[in-house]
Order: C-alpha cells, then sequence, then structure tokens
C-alpha cells in the first residue's frame, strides 16, 4: 500500500510522523495533502535505510542536485564523493543521471553511500544498453523500456523521471512549430526520435496503467518529466511546452485514482518577468501536484555561472508556487561537473530555498535573526557557528586578516564598531 492509499484511509505512517517531526508541523495536515496528491514523500519500499521526505504543499522548499556519470568520464568513486559532497551541503535528495559504466553497480554503490532519497531517469540505461550493443538508441523495444523502469523501481529508486507527456501528437506538432533552441531534454529526445522513427505512441504513454501499476507496487513517486521544456529564453512557453503540461495535468489525476504519487516537473529557461506566471499556470493545470523546476535559468549569457542564473529563478519560482529546486551547476551546457560545481551548485540552490523557507517557517526565519544579532555584536564565533559553509567563512577570514575586532574591510572604520563605541560610552555618562 503506498503513502497515498495510506493517508486516504485516515492513517498517518511512521514516514509521516518522521517528517511532521522534521519539518515542524502537523502529521494531520500532512497527511491530509499527501491524500489529495498535493505533498509527496520519497521512500520506495526496497529503500528501508533511506530517510523519508516529503515535497509539496505544507512542507519546506526541497532541493536536489544532479550526479552521474558520462560516456566520456567514468568514475564511481569520483561520483560517490559528489553524492557526499552534495548531501553535506544540504540537499535534500539526489538523482543518478548516469550515463557510463556499469549503471546498475553506479546506482547501487551511491544509494548506499548516501541515506537521502535517490531519483534516476530509467530510460538513460536503456538508451546506453542499445549504444553498448552497437544499436541505435531508436532500435529500443518497449520491453526495453519497461525492462529499465522496473529495474530500477526494484533496486529502490524513491522517485523516477518518466516523459510521459512526450506523446505522438505533440511530437507532431514539433513539425509545425519551430523553435530556437529545439528539444534538450535527453529521456523525452530518445522518445521523441522513437516515436518518429517506428511512428507508434510513447509506450509510457499507451501503457500509463501499466507504469502506475509498478509505481504503485513499489511506492515510487512519479516525476513526470518535462520533455519539451524550454532550452532558452525565446522558447519559454511555447505551445509544445504548454501542450505537454496539460498532458500532464490530465495524468497525474489518473495516478490519484490509482493511489500513485506524483509531481511535475518545470522548465528550464524563462525569462524572469514570466516565471510567476509559469508556476501559476502549471499549479492549476496539474491541480497542485507538486512542481519540480530545473532551475529556471533566467538568462542564458553566463555559461559558467548558470548555477547564479538558475539560483535567481529558483527563488523567484518557489516564491510562487515551486515546491523543489534542482540545482544548476557552474559547468550546465559546458561539461561534467566536479566536486567543486557540485558544492557551488548546492549551495546557489540552498541559497534560493532557503530565502523562501525563512517566509514560511520561523525556525527558518530565526537562523537569520541570530546571525544579524551575531553581526550586530561583532560576534565572529557565533557567526562562524550560524555559517552553512563554515570552510568559506574560515577561508576569507584567514586570507583577509585585520587586528581589529571588525573584518578587513573596514576596520577601524567599520559602522558597527563606532555606533556601538559611541552609545556604550553615552550609556555610561
Amino acid at each position: 500500500m503506498t503513502q497515498m492509499d495510506e493517508a486516504k484511509r485516515g492513517i498517518i505512517t511512521e514516514e509521516m510522523k518522521f517528517i511532521a517531526d522534521r519539518e515542524g508541523i502537523s502529521a494531520e495536515k500532512l497527511r491530509r495533502n499527501v491524500a489529495k496528491g498535493y505533498t509527496v514523500i520519497f521512500r520506495n519500499v526496497n529503500h528501508d535505510w533511506v530517510k523519508p521526505v516529503a515535497v509539496g504543499a505544507g512542507v519546506r522548499v526541497k532541493i536536489n542536485a544532479n550526479i552521474g556519470t558520462s560516456r566520456d568520464i567514468i568514475n564511481i568513486k569520483g561520483e560517490i564523493e559528489k553524492a557526499k559532497i552534495a548531501v553535506q551541503y544540504g540537499a535534500d535528495t539526489l538523482m543518478d543521471l548516469s550515463t557510463g559504466g556499469d549503471l546498475d553497480e553506479i546506482r547501487k554503490k551511491i544509494m548506499r553511500a548516501v541515506n537521502v532519497p535517490i531519483g534516476t531517469v530509467p530510460i538513460y540505461q536503456a538508451a546506453e544498453e542499445m549504444l553498448a550493443k552497437g544499436k541505435p538508441i531508436i532500435e529500443m523495444s518497449e520491453d526495453d523500456m519497461w525492462n529499465a523502469v522496473e529495474k530500477h523501481f526494484k533496486d529502490g529508486v524513491d522517485f523516477a523521471t518518466i516523459h510521459v507527456g512526450v506523446t505522438k501528437e505533440v511530437v507532431e506538432k514539433m513539425k509545425r512549430v519551430k523553435r530556437v533552441v529545439g528539444m534538450v531534454s535527453r529521456g523525452g529526445t530518445f522518445l521523441a526520435a522513437w516515436i518518429l522513427h517506428w511512428e507508434k505512441e510513447n509506450p509510457f504513454y499507451k501503457d500509463y496503467d501499466y507504469l502506475l501499476e509498478l509505481a504503485k507496487e513499489y511506492d515510487v513517486v512519479l516525476s513526470l518529466g518535462d520533455g519539451l521544456r524550454p532550452g532558452g529564453l525565446p522558447d519559454a512557453g511555447d505551445e509544445l511546452q504548454m501542450s505537454e503540461l496539460f498532458t500532464l495535468g490530465r495524468l497525474v489525476r489518473r495516478a490519484r485514482e490509482f493511489g500513485v504519487q506524483t509531481m511535475v516537473e518545470g522548465p528550464g529557461h524563462v525569462p524572469i518577468d514570466q516565471i510567476p506566471m509559469q508556476i501559476k499556470i502549471a499549479k492549476v493545470a496539474t491541480d497542485n501536484a507538486p512542481f519540480y523546476v530545473l532551475g529556471p535559468l533566467v538568462t542564458d549569457i553566463f555559461p559558467g555561472y548558470d548555477h547564479i542564473a538558475g539560483a535567481i529563478g529558483g527563488a523567484i519560482a518557489a516564491l510562487n508556487g515551486a515546491d523543489f529546486l534542482c540545482y544548476v551547476t557552474p559547468a550546465e551546457h559546458l561539461g561534467l561537473p566536479d566536486k567543486e560545481h557540485v558544492r557551488l551548485g548546492v549551495i546557489a540552490s540552498k541559497i534560493a530555498a532557503h530565502a523562501v523557507n525563512l517566509t514560511r517557517f520561523e525556525e527558518d526565519y530565526m537562523k537569520d535573526y541570530l546571525m544579524s544579532l551575531a553581526r550586530g555584536e561583532l560576534d565572529w564565533e557565533k557567526q562562524f557557528e550560524l555559517s552553512m559553509d563554515k570552510e568559506r567563512f574560515m577561508e576569507i577570514r584567514k586570507e583577509r586578516p585585520t587586528s581589529t575586532e571588525a573584518c578587513s574591510m573596514c576596520g577601524d572604520l567599520c559602522a558597527i564598531k563606532i555606533i556601538n563605541e559611541m552609545l556604550r560610552k553615552k550609556g555610561e555618562a
């Protein structure tokens, strides 16, 4: 029985109790939101060592970090280190997007290395296995696709991106609707190319009920992928993106009837002024399903700094209703991220999520309040203690030493120091 099934029966599960305590919220309110499908809980029945995480209404905005090998760079040890770094700096979940090496071994080792929920994109493995056989990706059989999905579910992945909205109908529209960037989703492209080659319907859409049965068996959260997300600002909000979104909305409702947990993935690259509108449309179209966004990036001309562009978009998206932020690293659009890229990407996304969470949760606001107090008192020890990235804090302090109690930016010209001394003297007079 899934978390949603239990919630619909009025049962507060152990996972709900754990999350309610961690979030500082009512377990009953959480149960109601899970029953409605407004909140999902990540915890595959075969992933019993994971700490469950909730995404959606009434809980904190969460962040995800993507890791994984490529066909060019295969280093399992390196990916495990990235996984640990991502969790250390605040990632709530990880996605293993590996496409090179022994994918089964990589996935299992990453899952054992951390205790946060893990997501995957099963179609990647089906595609990679075709290439390993020396065959084109478009020659995948339907069984190849389904076998990959079931394998990942059995292995214990907690959520999985399935590009079920890339339908034959929307692929036909691609012939008419011209984009500047085109299609940037790997999984979505695999399916679109397969549909064009075989002139058949997307198997995941055609046999959606079978997908629901598999997800229900393992209580996997289906992340309905945005295969037609805009990959550049000019394509944001076009007919292809919106057509897929409304298809996903119908599929969310079907999944809820089955008792299967779903969330919906979103853009992409979106001009900053369009973000509130896009989030609101998505929430209406999907009946308030948890919304998972990649960024969104608010500019295309700063490669190497896309983690900042993504954090700006993520903060605005979360403020307007997005529930789950997928980090973007400085290596986005350039290459496979290294450990430092992962750290910077997580921190940027964490800032975006926290900026919104502190407006909704007193506990989060108090962290910033205490930091303000420490700064007002020039209490560097307390500031260090409260800092989210203590290593960076100390690194800069040591690089820029000062002989005064203030920092080396102002020294004896420190505004806080001057006014505090004057107020103290006046108080003593």
